[in-house]
């Protein structure tokens, strides 16, 4: 039978697939913007039929309703980063958190999370009858092999990437063709301080740098105060629109790259309808698994490789807490530690982890003594290269605590400079 026949006969409705999940299961969503929200709302509408079925994945960017009170005797929700969406869901005990770094997600799968069903959204099938995943690669190419059932959202809105991003009719068991706009993520708003931020960043970046750009107003400041330089590249977890924007102008060609050289190289992206249409179909686009995108190894094998991340917190040894205020899980590892990993690794590479140097409207500060009672370690302090601020660069690799102190405090919000000052007298028994 060729794949066309095999495909019609696979294809389903939406109520009649989800009828397939049953109580028990474990059900891997694909990530991000990749979501298949059609489908999780008709599993959601069916949830009488359901007991105990866990839902896994990464950050939710639709509605969780499947997270929601009263869903508690369905659903549990097993997050691997948490989201907006779900970050209640996590903290009131309707819900887990598994910590893992983003790039070994995929050999979960295969261990101590075996996949039942995978729930995914793929492109329209080319003319050799091959489906893309899009924008999730990640760990959903991982959680598709390892499934015992997959259904897909076959989208025409869903762009067609290229790389190692493709499945076929004997990878999937259930087709619902549909289309349905793609979730999106608006540009964030950049302020003053994240345009200070962003400057700093981009005075360590050189010409021919490969970069890593985590999402939010940081790392869009950033590519503001890169327009200067030359032959930048990209081979990052994911990337947002002002990639494209920075493409446009001459800035970002992947031509000095000495991994995938004139390639984009991501796991995952975010962004608007630019940005989709960007990858769409674009053989200078590469979206592969994050077990090899995110391997440190891999990583480094691009040259001036320069990560750019951010934290909640960094106390005065270096240690960085990304993930947590205190006891409460706010999001997750992510591929920061792969990727400060991975630059490190890197001939002339850099890793920045960079953040506003107060929260709360300026009442806390950041950089403090010692990290809130219960946050999580996300970097150690013996992986901090550079910290950045709105008020500069504190370098910390190779430095001693004593020095490391002192650069930290040096960057910290003034308001606090003082009895951040006070803590290292009493410290380390001397003069600031």
């Amino acid at each position: 039978m060729d794949w066309k026949s095999i495909y019609q006969s696979r294809i389903t409705t939406l109520e009649e697939a989800v009828k397939k999940i049953k109580s028990g299961d474990r059900v891997v969503v694909e990530h991000a913007c990749g979501e298949p929200s059609e489908l999780l709302a008709a599993m959601v509408e069916n949830a009488e039929a359901y007991r105990d079925v866990e839902v896994v994945h990464m950050v939710a960017m639709g509605k969780a309703l499947y997270a929601q009170p009263g869903m508690e005797k369905h659903f549990r929700h097993n997050s691997i980063f948490v989201g907006g969406t779900t970050r209640d869901a996590i903290a009131s005990g309707r819900g887990d958190f598994t910590p893992c770094y983003f790039s070994r997600i995929p050999k979960l799968f295969t261990s101590t999370l075996p996949v039942d069903v995978a729930l995914i959204t793929v492109s329209e099938p080319d003319a050799d009858g091959k489906f893309s995943l899009g924008i999730s690669v990640d760990y959903t190419m991982a959680a598709v092999k390892a499934a015992k059932l997959v259904i897909a959202q076959v989208n025409d809105q869903m762009p067609y990437t290229m790389g190692n991003s493709f499945l076929t009719v004997d990878d999937i068991d259930c087709f619902i063709p549909l289309s349905a706009p793609v979730i999106t993520l608006s540009p964030p708003k950049i302020g003053a301080v994240e345009e200070a931020i962003g400057k700093n960043c981009a005075s360590l970046v050189q010409d021919g740098d490969t970069l890593q750009l985590g999402i939010g107003a940081i790392p869009d400041a950033v590519l503001l105060f890169l327009k200067d330089k030359k032959d930048l590249g990209i081979h990052s977890e994911m990337f947002s629109d002002g990639v494209v924007e920075l493409v446009r102008e001459g800035v970002i060609t992947n031509a000095k790259k000495t991994l995938h050289p004139g390639k984009f190289i991501a796991t995952f992206l975010m962004g608007t309808q630019k940005l989709y249409a960007f990858a769409d179909h674009n053989p200078d686009v590469e979206m592969h698994p994050v077990d090899y995108v995110n391997h440190p190894a891999v990583i480094a094998q691009n040259d001036n490789m320069v990560s750019i991340n951010s934290c909640v917190q960094i106390d005065l040894m270096g240690q960085v807490a990304a993930e947590s205020i205190g006891y409460k899980q706010i999001s997750g590892v992510g591929g920061q530690v792969d990727f400060v990993r991975g630059a490190a690794l890197s001939k002339n590479g850099r890793a920045i982890i960079a953040m506003p140097s107060t929260a709360a409207k300026g009442t806390v500060s950041r950089i403090v003594a010692l990290l809130d009672e219960g946050a999580a370690v996300t970097t150690s302090r013996n992986d901090v290269d550079y910290v950045v601020t709105e008020f500069g660069i504190a370098p910390l690799k190779g430095r001693t605590l004593r020095e490391r102190a002192r650069n930290l405090i040096a960057i910290a919000h003034p308001d606090f400079q003082a009895e951040l000052k006070e803590v290292f007298e009493k410290r380390f028994s001397c003069a600031f």
